[in-house]
């Protein structure tokens, strides 16, 4: 049964989650500029949201066959199914498509995203207080 507080935390806690994991992954494409062979990744914020809200893309559960297949982590992040390659950059000769110009913006705009999830957030909990003390 989900709480009145789950149902309103809840879903912001699961942004505030993913766009931090989208930062680390854009994080990575910017560190890795300059490696060659290396592929930009980015999170599709809108299906990883849709599947964190209503329970899809957990992570799938690993058959194992035999006693020495290693069996599935329970720590892995069910986001990195909604992990995809970026289209559209450019493809240098050394196999890096990664674009700092619009890693960079992606990085910016996702920061100003997590601010906003942020602020609201945080305006959610001063109104819950005020409701509880009065104030």
């Amino acid at each position: 049964m989900i709480s009145a507080l789950d149902s309103t935390f809840a879903p912001l806690q699961k942004a505030l989650n993913l766009r931090g994991y989208r930062q680390q992954l854009l994080a990575a494409n910017m560190a890795n500029a300059d490696t060659p062979g290396y592929k930009a990744v980015d999170l599709d914020f809108t299906k990883a949201l849709h599947g964190a809200l209503t329970g899809q893309g957990t992570t799938l559960a690993l058959k194992t066959e035999q006693a020495r297949q290693l069996p599935a982590t329970a720590g892995s992040n069910p986001a990195a199914n909604f992990v995809v390659y970026e289209a559209g950059n450019t493809v240098r000769l050394d196999g890096n498509s990664v674009d700092m110009n619009r890693e960079q913006a992606a990085f910016q705009k996702n920061s100003i995203q997590y601010e906003a999830d942020l602020t609201f957030l945080t305006g959610k909990i001063k109104t819950l207080t005020s409701a509880i003390t009065g104030t």
